[in-house]
């Protein structure tokens, strides 16, 4: 199955650089990208000051490319008011794509905000916007690392949709049973909107192992004991890497995935090379 005929095909999501060489870089990635002509780009976001203006300058530099590009915007920490003026913002710049998340609360900040849910804000979003926006909400295959089991967290992500979420974009996992399971358990519950598998892309252990232990994503016991075998032999890592993301992927399109959103990290080589062996 060829990924990019689908019907929501690929899409891509990057953050914010904080540095020039960051931003130049980030350049090169999304043209690299953008010649395999995903669906959308997103860009992820970080509550409060600085972060925000990055997240909105890195949304414009993006959208320079002439993909559709979605920011992230996420209500922990955040008034009304204030994400009343950053919906504004959006709609003043032309942008017509959201990811809604709940958000972790920032280091130094003593209240989560008027909004604690993501389905508040799902609603929040439609209240003040009605259908202007296309709303993309996360889920989570293997459970939400807060979650007090798995039909719990089955149900907030019901909430989220039936608050008026057009799509969902999962957390990364290694496991597709995982996303499958999920997939069936939720539509057996009424929700008929796509649910797009995230994909990670593996190209650094360490830090992937960091990452997936806060996040919640399980990475295989044999997945794990291959990549410790390699130790420090990062293009042992890349090898094996690329090979187990293309099953996977090619997995799940042939599973009936609707599309592939790979978490870039802001590089571009990892993912097309896993885009080429499922189109190729």
């Amino acid at each position: 199955m060829n990924a990019q005929e689908h019907p929501l095909g690929i899409s891509f999501e990057f953050f914010p650089p904080n540095t020039a060489a960051g931003r130049d870089k980030l350049v090169t990635v999304r043209d690299a990208l953008a010649n395999r002509q995903p669906r959308f780009f997103s860009v992820t976001y970080g509550a409060g000051g600085s972060t925000q203006q990055r997240t909105l300058s890195t949304v414009r530099a993006v959208r320079e490319s002439g993909i559709n590009t979605a920011p992230h915007l996420s209500c922990i920490g955040s008034e009304r008011g204030m994400l009343r003026d950053v919906l504004a913002q959006f709609r003043e710049d032309g942008i017509d794509s959201l990811v809604a998340l709940r958000g972790d609360l920032p280091s130094g900040m003593g209240g989560i905000g008027e909004l604690r849910y993501a389905n508040e804000l799902v609603e929040f979003i439609r209240n003040e916007t009605g259908d202007h926006f296309e709303i993309a909400v996360a889920a989570y295959p293997e459970s939400h690392p807060q979650a007090e089991n798995f039909e719990r967290d089955v149900q907030h992500f019901v909430r989220k949709m039936n608050a008026g979420a057009n799509l969902a974009i999962t957390q990364y996992f290694f496991n597709a049973d995982s996303y499958f399971h999920f997939v069936e358990r939720v539509r057996a519950l009424g929700v008929e909107a796509p649910i797009v598998p995230g994909i990670m892309p593996i190209t650094n252990y360490s830090k992937l192992a960091r990452f997936s232990d806060s996040c919640g994503a399980e990475i295989p016991r044999w997945i794990r004991k291959q990549l410790e075998s390699y130790g420090d032999d990062s293009e042992s890592i890349s090898a094996f890497g690329e090979e187990v993301i293309s099953s996977l992927c090619q997995r799940l399109l042939d599973g009936g995935a609707p599309g592939l959103h790979f978490y870039t990290l802001n590089q571009a080589g990892p993912v097309l090379k896993v885009i080429d062996n499922i189109t190729g």
